[in-house]
């Protein structure tokens, strides 16, 4: 099967309880290195307009909020966001599975908190549905590596792609000389001097 690029016209981007309790659980990567790799997704998917749908889960409770920053880069998906009482599959609650579909694409970008958790069950329920999915794992994290590493396998058996920020970000972007790609080379050097 040959292989067919995600673009900013194929593709949706899946942003997974990047809440403040729930990242500050998270030891298989440093939290600013997850919470810059998470924002600069946000930031690339706001340059080339893609759907984005945003989630949280019990934000009331130590899940604590989402990023604050997602309000400002994303202002419609947060505003939009699908807020989960507890249900852990986000494909098993009904508002996001609508929402998820609502974006008409077959390929989704998927970054979430936990990658051991919140992540690997939506992913592998999506490719099971036969839509192509790539997991941003650097965007994520697990409270243990060996949590992340089973975490990863497991999707990667399920027929998920593997990536990281960097390497999905050059991958949308295709051409840095692109008014988008100008942009996001921008976006990139900030995060890099930060």
């Amino acid at each position: 099967m040959a292989y067919e690029k995600f673009t900013a016209d194929n593709a949706a981007m899946l942003l997974i309880d990047h809440q403040v309790g729930t990242m500050s659980w998270v030891r298989s990567i440093p939290f600013e290195e997850m919470k810059r790799n998470a924002l600069m997704l946000a930031k690339v998917a706001s340059i080339y307009k893609l759907p984005v749908v945003l989630t949280s889960s019990m934000e009331g409770h130590a899940q604590g909020p989402l990023l604050s920053e997602l309000a400002e880069i994303l202002p419609e998906a947060f505003a939009a966001r699908v807020k989960r009482i507890g249900i852990v599959n986000a494909m098993d609650d009904t508002n996001f599975a609508a929402a998820v579909r609502a974006t008409g694409r077959k390929k989704l970008i998927i970054a979430g908190v936990t990658n051991d958790v919140c992540t690997v069950f939506p992913a592998l329920a999506l490719a099971r549905e036969g839509l192509d999915v790539q997991v941003v794992a650097d965007a994520g994290g697990s409270p243990s590596k060996i949590g992340d590493d089973m975490a990863l396998r497991r999707m990667e058996r399920g027929g998920i792609t593997l990536t990281g920020t960097n390497q999905m970000v050059a991958e949308l972007v295709g051409n840095w000389t692109t008014p988008e790609g100008s942009q996001v080379v921008q976006v990139v050097m900030e995060t890099l001097q930060a």
